[in-house]
């Protein structure tokens, strides 16, 4: 069986929605949710949150995960990647632990509807086919083909050859979901998106980004809509 190990990060400065990454979402900190499916799907030998800031370590404890180590300031900063960071984790783990995993999976502690299901097909995917990395990806909800633009107070179709080509039969169009990157940290240098990264598809109904109280607002009807029936 891979040794895998699933990483959190959490750091303590972000802007748009302060201290986001512990705020309570309906009765507890939205960080819990993807402690709480890592540690409880079997999938990895340990589950850390890499964080610089001490009051997120212990709530990170507290719900189960491990911090072996805080994060350093040079990565703890707004221009600090998400690879710089678990780069950061692998290289600490292997300097003090002598340890090094055959998959990791970052799972990010804003992403409250993760499901257990999803990072099983991520990591089948991955052995079935020797991809470098899988994440989940979602359609846009509208064809991007008919987007529009606004030039010298005139609109206009961006691509104007599809104006009259029925919506079903445009390309769909995904975007990240922004809920976990499954990789292999040997086959990852500089970006989870290599020209061997595959994806899973999930629902618009599955899938939410954070990044405004609406945002917030909007995660927390579509869980209730998942695990509230």
């Amino acid at each position: 069986m891979d040794k895998a190990l699933a990483i959190i990060p959490a750091r303590g400065g972000s802007k748009r929605i302060p201290r986001k990454n512990i705020k309570d979402f309906l009765g507890k900190p939205i960080i819990a949710y993807a402690i709480e499916t890592a540690l409880t799907c079997g999938l990895f030998s340990d589950v850390m949150v890499s964080t610089d800031d001490h009051e997120i370590a212990e709530i990170a404890k507290n719900y189960g995960a491990s911090v072996p180590f805080l994060r350093s300031e040079n990565n703890a900063n707004d221009f600090a990647s998400t690879v710089d960071v678990i780069k950061e984790v692998e290289k600490e783990y292997d300097a003090r632990f002598s340890t090094v995993f055959d998959r990791i999976c970052c799972i990010y502690p804003t992403a409250p509807l993760i499901k257990t299901e999803h990072l099983l097909a991520g990591i089948s995917l991955m052995r079935e086919s020797d991809f470098d990395s899988v994440f989940p990806v979602v359609p846009f909800s509208y064809p991007i083909w008919r987007g529009l633009e606004v030039v010298n107070g005139k609109v206009q179709m961006v691509w104007p050859e599809n104006q009259n080509v029925r919506s079903q039969d445009l390309k769909p169009v995904y975007h990240d979901a922004g809920q976990w990157y499954w990789y292999n940290p040997s086959k990852i240098t500089d970006s989870l998106f290599t020209t061997n990264t595959a994806s899973i598809i999930l629902s618009e109904e599955e899938v939410q980004d954070i990044d405004t109280p609406s945002d917030w607002l909007m995660a927390e009807m579509k869980y209730k809509l998942l695990y509230e029936k």
